[in-house]
């Protein structure tokens, strides 16, 4: 019988294409979230148990009755901004919440976790690209409650045998290219479908914060990564889990960094729209350039991005904008 993954958070967007990827590639898949931002329909007709893995009864519940090979966890707070002006939230979802399902795998003899982190763990850049040896130095409660799970996840690793794959996102993008899925955040916090927005006639133009950055032309560097991309990394890391690996840390992103202006450029020639941009002051705490070193994710899980492709990251956002304007009107 195929092994059983629970994942946690697989109502939201990466969750659910996590969900699809998975059970395309065979597993039995099982989905807890609280749905405070998931979506139900995202999971198809995966099992859905709606709950909080912070209650430990829940944990309990939904672990005893799964019984998963693996976790996988994708249920944390996001908003930088939001984090710092109320980190309580942060700390209590993204990291009491954690050691309570942690906690709850202990009990039910679960050993093998996989942890959404993040590019934020970091701070402010001393060198770019950025390896996994990169000195961690987060700027707010939302990096450093993603650090404080890693380095949870190091300790429970070396008392328990836990084990552990931590990937550090940079920036998701993308929608699933079969256009069933895509990103609905609400509210809306990410560069590329706040963009596509003023595309779809939802937003009037797109504000830039700074265009006095030392890059070649004066606005942030990122870099984007396709959510498909994402998740083959994380089937890749389970099945290194699964067959007996231990605890690994990868840093995921494609290597190559685009400005915001060279985003707003790829969504006109994807779209066909002017968009209007608004230049605005920088914003606190934005480091003019974040580029992965993604090297040690390429060697030894073997992973390779599909689709790197600027223009084509865009246009599989457009096509989900596109249904959720056209359901909207």
């Amino acid at each position: 019988m195929p092994e059983s993954i629970l994942i946690v958070g697989g109502a939201g967007y990466i969750g659910s294409h996590m969900v699809k990827q998975l059970r395309r590639a065979g597993y039995r898949v099982a989905v807890a979230d609280d749905l405070s931002s998931g979506h139900r329909g995202a999971v198809g007709d995966a099992p859905l148990h709606v709950g909080d893995i912070g209650d430990a009864g829940f944990v309990d519940a939904v672990l005893g009755e799964v019984r998963p090979a693996a976790v996988m966890h994708f249920a944390s707070f996001i908003q930088v901004g939001e984090s710092v002006a109320d980190p309580a939230k942060y700390y209590r979802n993204n990291v009491t919440a954690t050691q309570v399902l942690l906690d709850g795998m202990r009990a039910h003899g679960v050993a093998r976790f996989i942890f959404s982190s993040t590019a934020a763990i970091f701070g402010e850049p001393e060198y770019v690209p950025i390896d996994e040896a990169h000195p961690k130095a987060p700027i707010n409660p939302y990096g450093r409650s993603k650090w404080m799970v890693e380095q949870m996840l190091e300790d429970y690793d070396h008392a328990y045998g836990l084990k552990s794959v931590c990937l550090r996102y940079f920036n998701a993008a993308g929608a699933d290219p079969e256009g069933e899925l895509g990103e609905r955040h609400e509210p809306e916090t990410h560069l590329v479908p706040l963009i596509l927005q003023v595309a779809s006639g939802r937003r009037a133009h797109i504000g830039v914060n700074g265009d006095d950055y030392p890059t070649p032309d004066g606005t942030c560097v990122r870099d984007y990564i396709h959510v498909e991309d994402l998740c083959s990394a994380h089937l890749l890391a389970l099945r290194q889990l699964l067959e007996g690996a231990g605890s690994a840390r990868y840093n995921l992103g494609n290597g190559n960094g685009f400005s915001v202006s060279e985003v707003i450029d790829a969504v006109r020639r994807v779209t066909g729209h002017p968009i209007p941009v608004v230049i605005g002051a920088r914003r606190a705490g934005d480091p003019p350039a974040l580029v992965a070193n993604a090297n040690a994710a390429r060697a030894q899980l073997g992973w390779t991005p599909r689709y790197a492709d600027l223009d084509t990251i865009v246009a599989h956002a457009w096509a989900c904008e596109r249904r959720i304007a056209a359901s909207r009107r």
